[in-house]
């Protein structure tokens, strides 16, 4: 955004939307506190509406700082340093990092404190190469062509790098929107079907890495989960086909406890498709292991273990003695 044009509006430009874009995953220091503290403040404040101008203002405070401290030294006496334009631009930049956020599977919370939903647009998968390249294309490509100008001795009046970066950005719209084409198709064929005899109740579609027409689809019926391929490019899916099938599970006092654990709340108030798996232990260990997981991130096919899982160890009077969230075993609390 800065070398689209941005930077050609004040000084340290470039500088404050980088820092202002990277800010709000800032909240990673929660994990610090435990992984279950960290996945509930994990986009949270720093990627709400809210939380935008405060870590803006932050970013620029910083900015400002090291500004004097390298004794108000510019590249251009010609740009001078807009900080009212800066601090807008650093607003800019945190918004795009919570659209960018939005496109994937994961989702954010953008309303917060006052609304808790997760919203996600299901589009992008969380590292999508043609975006990468495009982005990367974008920066790289001015300074070769600098080089070459430099090397037939001709000049450039000033930021260089424009006319690829605008170029960029317009890629990653198109990427943006051949996903979204494809994904409503893949819904679309998801809700056209009946699943084993039984009409689904909700259906989503969670994009592979690369492919754009390659789709991840769970079905919600009134009795089970369906987890299939999904292939965009034919707008139709076979319900005959190989389907995974999950039946939702009784629920049970270990269940119940576990779901009403600080951790089941949190993980059940993000998770979309939430199963729930228990380990009855055997002596001399007496007690429940519940865990969590969700089917967004059970892609067909996919080997085990379940990325994003969490869960809770019950003793055998169905006290809270673990949490544990990640794809390890971790410790996070012991209660007595």
């Amino acid at each position: 955004m800065g070398r689209a044009g941005l930077n050609r509006k004040t000084l340290l430009a470039t500088a404050t939307l980088t820092l202002a874009a990277e800010a709000p995953d800032l909240d990673v220091v929660g994990q610090f506190h435990g992984p279950v503290f960290g996945f509930e403040h994990h986009r949270g404040f720093t990627h709400s509406f809210l939380g935008v101008p405060m870590v803006a203002a932050l970013v620029v405070a910083v900015v400002y700082l090291v500004w004097r401290l390298r004794g108000r030294r510019t590249n251009d006496p010609n740009l001078p340093v807009r900080w009212g334009v800066l601090y807008l631009y650093a607003c800019l930049a945190g918004l795009s990092h919570i659209l960018l956020d939005f496109t994937n599977n994961y989702g954010v919370r953008p309303f917060w404190p006052f609304s808790e939903r997760w919203y996600s647009w299901d589009i992008v998968f969380i590292v999508e190469p043609v975006m990468l390249l495009f982005l990367l294309a974008g920066l790289i490509l001015p300074s070769l062509f600098s080089l070459i100008n430099e090397e037939i001795g001709a000049r450039t009046r000033g930021p260089k790098g424009k006319l690829a970066a605008s170029l960029a950005l317009l890629g990653v719209v198109f990427v943006w929107g051949l996903r979204d084409f494809e994904h409503r198709r893949a819904v679309a064929a998801l809700e056209a079907h009946i699943y084993r005899g039984a009409d689904p109740i909700r259906v989503s579609a969670y994009p592979f890495w690369l492919n754009p027409f390659r789709w991840s689809g769970v079905v919600e019926t009134e009795n089970f989960f369906a987890v299939m391929l999904v292939d965009s490019s034919a707008a139709d899916v076979d319900p005959n086909g190989h389907m995974e099938i999950h039946y939702k599970p009784e629920e049970t006092p270990a269940t119940l406890v576990a779901k009403n654990s600080d951790l089941g709340r949190v993980y059940l108030d993000w998770a979309k498709y939430p199963i729930t798996e228990t380990e009855e232990f055997s002596p001399p260990r007496q007690g429940y292991g519940v865990r969590f997981f969700d089917l967004r991130y059970d892609y067909p096919g996919r080997s085990r273990p379940r990325p994003l899982s969490a869960g809770v160890v019950l003793d055998q009077n169905l006290q809270v003695v673990e949490e544990f969230f990640g794809m390890r075993r971790q410790l996070v609390r012991r209660t007595r």
